[in-house]
């Protein structure tokens, strides 16, 4: 019955209705992702992934049909992201209605394997793998190359009142770089009433040391200058240029749990306007997901924030920040993170923050697309 139901709903991409109905169903044969995929895909992804023309379809593809010769197009997106589609069709993630469902047709264990098949129309083996690109904490940076747009805010909860916000734009260049501009504003309360401004402007560029979708480990490194952009004497910049450099390691556990670790330092260029420094941030989380894990996705995550100035006498400032982020967007590629950020000791002048970011996978999707 499974496989009469498969031959109806391939037919879509193809010429099989007309075929079902004056013939006798035939006995397909679905041992293989790539019989699979001959069977029920290659009417509308064509023979090597690449997408039929509109002569043979009939009609003309979404701008959504995937290229999954393309790496860069394919290798970001998670395995659970393919197999919602497979299984609920197009609309699920918000995408075309001519991607049918397969819910009825394949089993859960053949929709795996007809993904690892569409993995394998990428030829360029060393592309990080989706799967490795795990949920971003509020401070610790994550390994995964992304083209992603977001806006950090903290506020103050305790002491003076202060909103500082950064800007962040991050564009991915090839299988293992990406380019990073991040732009601080603030809003400070003074004696005098509240000022605003713009804070030192940071340019980076991270590259991927290692990715290994077997042991799901990333590691990468970046380094990035931060120029003196913002005005010193009303508290928005250091007034020197600084070089940072820092490593960024993640790693999948079991049960769809994370770890991820940055560790660095900032040398400023005046050490008289600003100290040297090092940090290490640490974030532990878990993803839980509805719909038989196919739904929305919420990850709390536990971080602990380390940061130290290289001065004599200096000790070493600690941060614990409880969080929780969550797919917002019905496609996946907006998300949103709210956490606490609390001072565990020297707590004199660190206040209590609430902490919180929007972030746009621009890789999915334009910012309104993807909701319904």
């Amino acid at each position: 019955m499974n496989q009469r139901v498969l031959v109806l709903t391939a037919s879509i991409c193809g010429q099989l209705v007309l075929s079902a109905q004056t013939s006798p169903p035939v006995q397909l044969q679905l041992r293989t992702g790539d019989e699979i995929y001959q069977q029920a895909c290659i009417g509308c992804h064509g023979p090597h992934g690449e997408g039929q023309p509109k002569v043979i379809v009939g009609f003309d593809p979404p701008k959504s049909m995937p290229d999954f010769t393309r790496c860069d197009q394919t290798t970001p997106e998670y395995n659970r992201d393919y197999k919602a589609v497979i299984r609920d069709g197009g609309p699920e993630r918000a995408f075309s209605q001519i991607m049918p469902s397969f819910r009825d047709a394949l089993t859960s264990e053949q929709m795996d394997m007809v993904i690892e098949t569409l993995r394998g129309f990428c030829k360029e083996k060393g592309w990080p793998r989706g799967e490795m690109n795990f949920p971003l904490a509020l401070n610790t940076e994550k390994a995964f190359p992304e083209d992603e747009s977001l806006i950090r805010t903290g506020i103050n909860v305790q002491g003076a009142p202060g909103i500082t916000n950064e800007f962040a734009f991050e564009k991915r260049y090839g299988m293992r770089n990406q380019l990073e501009i991040a732009i601080p504003f603030s809003f400070d309360h003074s004696g005098s009433g509240w000022l605003a401004g713009v804070g030192d402007i940071v340019a980076g560029w991270k590259r991927v040391l290692l990715s290994n979708v077997k042991t799901m480990t990333i590691l990468a490194v970046q380094g990035e200058i931060i120029l003196p952009t913002g005005n010193r004497a009303r508290g928005f910049g250091t007034g020197t240029t600084t070089f940072g450099t820092f490593a960024m390691f993640g790693q999948g556990l079991p049960g769809n749990s994370f770890l991820q670790i940055q560790g660095g330092g900032d040398l400023p260029v005046n050490t008289n306007k600003a100290p040297q420094s090092v940090f290490l941030n640490t974030a532990l989380g878990k993803s839980f997901s509805d719909n038989h894990g196919l739904g929305r996705l919420w990850s709390p995550i536990i971080e602990a924030v380390a940061t130290r100035d290289l001065v004599n006498h200096a000790t070493t400032d600690w941060n614990v920040v409880p969080q929780f982020q969550v797919t917002i967007s019905r496609r996946q590629h907006i998300r949103g993170n709210l956490g606490v950020s609390v001072p565990v000791n020297n707590t004199a002048g660190r206040p209590i923050m609430l902490r919180l970011y929007f972030l746009w996978d621009r890789a999915d999707g334009g910012l309104f697309e993807g909701w319904r």
